[in-house]
């Protein structure tokens, strides 16, 4: 994405769009971190030629959790492995007998997934490449390393890792040093409107950008960067960035480290600005994407608009399902998956697309609904009105459902808030725009189209009896 900032000004061009294929190898699942690594040069090329081979930064986000380890030479040692990996399983029980559960949300805020890096670093703990590493970088991080030659770690996307005390906004060495983890591979921590580097002079050779250009580190965490991306007024809003995942919660200015929190499954990821994004992680439109992409293999190929045009015609909460159900969480046949957990809670299991598309759209939006109404509790906080930010944005059923079940306007848009965010802070640090999160979100305002829903023949209110 090739963005253009200034004052009054916020425009965001795609140049370059390219696959994220993961590869099996064994019964591992694994990124093709240098296809990935080829789409980024690939899109600097694209951005050069349309802005004239002179870019004033660079910025890097993505997923968080996985991570790539380096040799003494500063070599990858392997492709980084998949959170939806199955080699973290029974490691969460291993942590809790040595750190309890509790005593570990008290110092790093973080939810409970078994993808947390925390669990990853210790199920690869007896592995070679963890043995033979002298440095570990979270894939943005990897990035940013192979375009700049300089290693970092950026603040919200360490904070993923569940090794960061959010108070401190520092590592958690008493944590690290219970559960044997060694801190020093880690680079320094950077802040996002940190310097990270400049482009190699390799870098700009292939992609025939004339330099210097910096690297500037963002919200590398793609939700931090989404945050910056809410075009929210004040601070009654709850924010839900929908994509894969939907991540719904609140921007703070302290983290919520009580035993009630940690029950809720909330977790204390740090953003921009000092802030803290108190949020669940649900389980999002994966759902919907694994299902189209099992019916596709069995060519039976979806028009995503039509097929929400008859969802929508489906009887509202026919069946509903857990978003945060375990089963859900790997690649595979989701739709027998969400039939099977239909008929095992005594519903009608979906016989349609449009059956199983409305019963995963109904299931999200109770879900945000749910974290929606959790996190006002347990912040204190009232919400007047939700922005939906991501791809999801782009779904009207998902969006008129969620504000039907939260009983709250959505707002919705914009659907590349992690882009106008980290276009955003690197303008900052460039000084082409000034001032904090508000004048930052004031400015996407103005720039960018959004769409509203209000509430309307759902059942808004609490919605804990609608989960099965």
């Amino acid at each position: 994405m090739l963005g253009r900032v200034g004052p009054g000004v916020l425009e965001l061009t795609e140049v370059h769009r390219f696959p994220n294929r993961p590869v099996r190898t064994g019964s591992t699942l694994r990124w093709d971190i240098l296809a990935l690594y080829r789409g980024v040069l690939d899109g600097l090329r694209a951005a050069g030629v349309a802005a004239g081979g002179r870019l004033a930064g660079v910025g890097i986000d993505s997923w968080a959790v996985d991570y790539g380890l380096l040799d003494s030479a500063g070599e990858l040692l392997g492709n980084p492995v998949h959170y939806r990996d199955e080699r973290t399983r029974g490691v969460a029980e291993k942590v809790a007998a040595v750190m309890p559960p509790d005593e570990l949300y008290a110092a790093t805020g973080l939810q409970y997934l078994p993808f947390n890096t925390l669990y990853q670093l210790l199920a690869d703990r007896d592995g070679p490449q963890l043995a033979a590493a002298r440095s570990l970088l979270m894939i943005p991080d990897l990035i940013a390393y192979w375009l700049t030659g300089r290693a970092g770690t950026e603040l919200t996307n360490a904070s993923t890792t569940q090794l960061i005390d959010p108070r401190t906004r520092d590592w958690s060495f008493a944590v690290a040093e219970r559960l044997g983890i060694d801190l020093s591979l880690f680079p320094p921590l950077r802040r996002p409107g940190d310097p990270a580097g400049t482009l190699r002079p390799d870098v700009l050779a292939e992609t025939g950008l004339t330099g210097p250009v910096p690297v500037i580190a963002v919200g590398s965490h793609d939700t931090a960067s989404a945050v910056v991306g809410v075009p929210a007024e004040g601070e009654g809003f709850a924010y839900i960035a929908t994509g894969t995942w939907s991540l719904a919660g609140l921007e703070l200015a302290a983290p919520i480290l009580g035993e009630e929190s940690r029950r809720a499954n909330f977790t204390n990821e740090l953003g921009v600005d000092g802030t803290v994004r108190y949020l669940r992680n649900i389980m999002g439109l994966w759902l919907l994407q694994e299902c189209l992409r099992s019916w596709e293999a069995e060519g039976r190929p979806q028009d995503l608009a039509a097929l929400l045009d008859r969802a929508a015609s489906v009887r509202p909460r026919r069946s509903v399902v857990d978003a945060a159900d375990p089963a859900f969480l790997a690649p595979g046949d989701m739709p027998r998956r969400i039939a099977e957990a239909c008929v095992r809670t005594g519903q009608p299991a979906p016989r349609t697309e449009a059956e199983t598309t409305r019963c995963v759209l109904d299931s999200l939006a109770l879900a945000h609904a749910k974290a929606v109404e959790d996190a006002q509790r347990l912040s204190g906080r009232t919400v007047s009105t939700v922005h939906i930010v991501g791809g999801g944005a782009h779904n009207p059923l998902l969006c008129r459902l969620t504000a039907d079940a939260t009983g709250l306007p959505v707002v919705a848009g914009p659907a590349e808030a992690a882009a106008f965010g980290n276009v955003l802070v690197q303008a900052r640090a460039a000084g082409a725009v000034t001032g904090g999160l508000a004048e930052l979100r004031a400015l996407l305002r103005t720039a960018h189209e959004l769409r509203r829903y209000e509430p309307g023949a759902g059942r808004p209110g609490s919605v804990a009896g609608e989960y099965r």
